[in-house]
């Protein structure tokens, strides 16, 4: 897993701001065909109707949130950008069970345990070591049992510390025959890639 030489560290909480500043929907989450047809994707790979605890990692605009929400019995969703957050909160502000907060992981990373944990688009913003210790706060956080969902596009984005595909093989890596993890389902598709982990 090599870093981009031009950007090895993870991307700050301003680099968000300034994406958000610019364009309320900057990757069309909220319009997008792509996304709402990967959104479903997302879902239909989890394989229980219910998680009694969920965290979902990179929430931004809540329009993925708000479809996990009936499937959780309590959801915490972070982000670390303020903008996208109060979208967040407009749009799921029927849903009791959704609590958002915003964080900086790993440096942030929320107590408790969870059934089930959501990597969406966040993963390759990170640098190779704050991937790896936030796959440490992950694997400490997640009830056995539980599943972590990673899903990412796949082509690189020069911006990015990392690809996609870095991120999904460095978790995959953990879950050997010896691993805390259980690679459960994949699927690759021409832009993204989606993986289901289950906690040992």
């Amino acid at each position: 897993m090599e870093p981009n030489p031009r950007q090895p560290h993870t991307l700050p909480p301003a680099y968000f701001e300034q994406v958000y500043e610019a364009n309320q929907d900057p990757w069309n989450f909220e319009t997008s065909p792509y996304e709402r047809d990967k959104y479903a994707a997302t879902l239909a790979a989890l394989p229980r109707s219910q998680y009694a605890r969920a965290l979902e990692i990179g929430c931004s605009l809540g329009v993925l949130t708000e479809q996990l929400a009936p499937r959780c019995g309590h959801l915490l969703a972070v982000d670390v950008a303020t903008a996208p957050l109060e979208r967040a909160r407009q749009r799921c502000a029927g849903l009791p069970q959704v609590t958002f907060e915003q964080r900086r992981i790993p440096e942030e990373f929320p107590a408790g345990q969870f059934d089930l944990v959501v990597l969406s688009e966040v993963g390759y913003y990170w640098s190779p070591a704050d991937l790896a210790r936030a796959t440490e706060q992950v694997l400490a956080a997640l009830a056995p049992g539980g599943h972590l969902l990673l899903v990412h596009w796949t082509p690189p984005v020069h911006d990015y510390p990392l690809t996609g595909d870095a991120v999904h093989a460095f978790l995959l890596n953990r879950a050997g025959p010896d691993g805390p993890l259980r690679h459960c389902h994949g699927q690759r598709q021409p832009t993204y890639r989606l993986d289901l982990l289950e906690r040992r």
